[in-house]
């Protein structure tokens, strides 16, 4: 009997179409997060459409030589629309001296609503982060040096990245490079096919989570 119904449900299973057939696998409900806090777009920085199905956050230090080259698989995975990308700091001054300045700059730029290329030249250049680099940055940006000193100055935005440092410990990450696809962690390779693979497992649960509710 077990046999006749477990070959049933397989039968069933495959005839039904690919989106309801994702939903009877994946399931509707969505799974445990492993991030902490969920991320929020008032106040984390977001690269990528605010509707995006899929979710990738990155744990990053910007003199971390891995995140450097582990830019290069989030430029990829952004050319798909389905994809928003998440950016929090975790800088490792033990081991990269410059990182936390380099991300107290970032801030200081997110500030004067340029976080984003001041990010991508911190990646470019992490063997020059000293001071006279990040100013030079900011220069290059055209941003308002004056406040921009100020802040860096100040410590203005310590806070912001200790909260961030904080998130990272709660949620369990290790080091640097930590990616989490859709508020799981991703274990393994952070190259393109592992992120890319993770990210079609979190679309298609996505899809199915959107199925089942218009269903419903």
């Amino acid at each position: 009997m077990s046999a006749v119904l477990t070959w049933a449900l397989f039968r069933i299973t495959a005839a039904l179409p690919p989106q309801r057939r994702a939903q009877a696998l994946l399931g509707t409900v969505r799974g445990l997060t492993d991030l902490s806090p969920d991320v929020d777009p008032d106040r984390d920085h977001i690269r990528g459409p605010d509707d995006a199905l899929v979710t990738v956050v990155e744990y990053g230090d910007f003199e971390c030589p891995y995140c450097g080259r582990a830019e290069t698989h989030v430029r990829r995975l952004l050319t798909d629309v389905s994809v928003r990308f998440v950016w929090r700091h975790l800088p490792l001054p033990d081991v990269h001296p410059h990182a936390q300045l380099a991300a107290q700059a970032a801030e200081a730029a997110g500030a004067q609503g340029r976080f984003w290329p001041m990010h991508d030249l911190l990646l470019q250049h992490q063997s020059a982060l000293e001071p006279d680099d990040i100013r030079r940055y900011a220069e290059q940006l055209e941003l308002d040096l004056d406040q921009f000193d100020r802040d860096l100055t100040r410590h203005r935005y310590a806070a912001r990245i200790a909260a961030d440092v904080e998130s990272a410990d709660v949620s369990g990450v290790p080091g640097t490079p930590t990616f989490f696809i859709d508020g799981r962690r991703h274990y393994g390779a952070y190259d393109v096919a592992s992120l890319e693979a993770g990210v079609a497992a979190a679309r298609d649960a996505a899809s199915a989570r959107q199925g089942g509710a218009a269903s419903r």
